[in-house]
């Protein structure tokens, strides 16, 4: 690990505290902005800190499994009004073959999909922690975490306006993105042999495609004509605006090299279907935008010394698609019970054991899963499997039945036999440490 200077009690003469809360929540993503509105509804008071102003941009593929739309609809946020496109399934394609899948409803999770620009999207997440009660403050860039003499993360420095804030919580929740800059001060570093890949998305008019009541995915994206597959896929997700959103997820690896990406997404979109009209460069809506997906769990531990790592933050990212959101509002979720139950004990060895919960929690509910789903992350960068699995599983209705709900990760503890099997096979994947093993 790489020591880094970090604000403590002892060292460095501070500014006066600014604000002091219960838990501080750092980033109004939406791992924050679930924590913040959790602890809230919890009666706590808690305070948001994100660093730029809403809306804003944000690189995104902008759909929602029902996965995501069963937390959103736990923080009761309204689905129905305008910038809301209800999507039934996914569509794959490759090879020419079209397959669709519709997504199952079941006891837990809704059957359908959901489309929302994430310019404002986390805008509506953070008023909702608000709201709640959550103190949100824009515009306040934390910069490092405040020790105390024990190396106990005791609140923030951040830039707010001209001058530099102190905020002050006995538990801080790190919902920072991948940047990760408060895990990286306490010397949590990224574990370099976890998954990670990389995104770009650009938004195209589509009067053909932009109401489509499907995901689309596509498996055969090649690096250049006749070239091998890429490790990954492209998609289109329509909006219900007039747009769509057209982008790559390459998972890092790949033997062929570095991928040009822009290159790929150019020669790939003369082969959607022709009415969507994704070729004509008079469709470009926006410019190419990219971003880093830190996938299966890739920064551990998720506790330390008072600090709670929720969404991209402690890498976790779906490594079998690449999704975040659902993910990160669970673990904020999470994050948010774990440090409400903690606070109602004496600071302490009883307070400790009741935050070590949470990473305990995130491993069992999804540890397993990512283990495997790491291993799929890794096979993919192989060409043999990437050409069997666009050619021969993707082309599969069957295949791709049963296959969507593992992606997707919605199966139940109900009685449908695909769900029992795959439930089963997640089980037997040996259970992972929640914590970082030594290099």
């Amino acid at each position: 690990m790489v020591d880094r200077p970090i604000v403590s009690e002892s060292n460095v003469s501070r500014p006066d505290v600014s604000e002091t809360a219960d838990v501080i929540v750092v980033g109004a993503g939406p791992a924050g902005s679930a924590a913040a509105y959790h602890l809230a509804r919890h009666g706590r008071d808690v305070l948001l800190l994100e660093k730029s102003e809403f809306p804003r941009e944000k690189v995104c593929g902008d759909g929602l499994t029902p996965r995501a739309v069963h937390h959103l609809i736990r923080m009761g946020v309204d689905t129905e009004g305008p910038g809301w496109h209800r999507t039934r399934g996914v569509r794959y394609c490759s090879h020419g073959a079209r397959v669709e899948i519709d997504f199952q409803e079941n006891a837990r999770y809704p059957g359908y999909g959901l489309s929302r620009s994430r310019h404002d999207f986390d805008d509506l997440l953070a008023r909702r922690a608000a709201e709640a009660g959550a103190r949100l403050r824009t515009a306040t860039q934390v910069t490092e975490p405040v020790l105390d003499r024990a190396g106990r993360v005791r609140g923030v420095l951040a830039k707010a306006g001209d001058g530099v804030a102190r905020f002050e919580a006995p538990l801080v929740i790190a919902a920072d993105g991948g940047s990760a800059r408060l895990a990286l001060a306490l010397g949590v570093e990224r574990l370099p042999r976890r998954p990670m890949a990389t995104a770009i998305r650009r938004y195209h008019r589509s009067e053909g495609g932009h109401d489509d009541p499907y995901f689309t995915i596509w498996g055969d994206i090649d690096s250049r004509p006749g070239g091998p597959p890429l490790p990954g896929y492209g998609w289109i997700f329509p909006m219900g605006d007039g747009r769509v959103n057209v982008g790559l997820g390459i998972v890092h690896g790949a033997p062929a090299g570095r991928t040009d990406t822009r290159r790929a997404l150019d020669q790939w979109l003369p082969r959607t279907p022709p009415e969507w009209g994704l070729a004509d460069p008079a469709s470009v809506d926006g410019p190419v935008r990219g971003a880093a997906l830190p996938m299966g769990f890739n920064r551990l531990p998720h506790y330390t010394r008072g600090l709670l790592l929720a969404g991209d933050s402690g890498g976790m990212v779906n490594p079998w698609n690449g999704e975040g959101i659902a993910y990160a509002m669970e673990a904020g979720e999470l994050a948010a019970e774990v440090a409400a139950t903690a606070l109602t004990r004496q600071d302490g060895a009883s307070r400790e054991r009741a935050l070590h919960r949470y990473p305990h929690e995130i491993h069992r509910r999804l540890g397993r899963y990512y283990r495997l789903g790491n291993l799929w992350a890794a096979v993919l960068t192989k060409p043999s499997f990437t050409s069997l699995l666009s050619r021969r599983i993707v082309t599969s209705p069957t295949a791709m039945r049963h296959l969507t709900r593992l992606i997707a990760n919605t199966t139940d503890d109900g009685r449908e036999l695909p769900d029992r099997l795959i439930n089963a096979l997640v089980r037997a994947v040996p259970a992972p440490a929640p914590r970082a093993r030594r290099r």
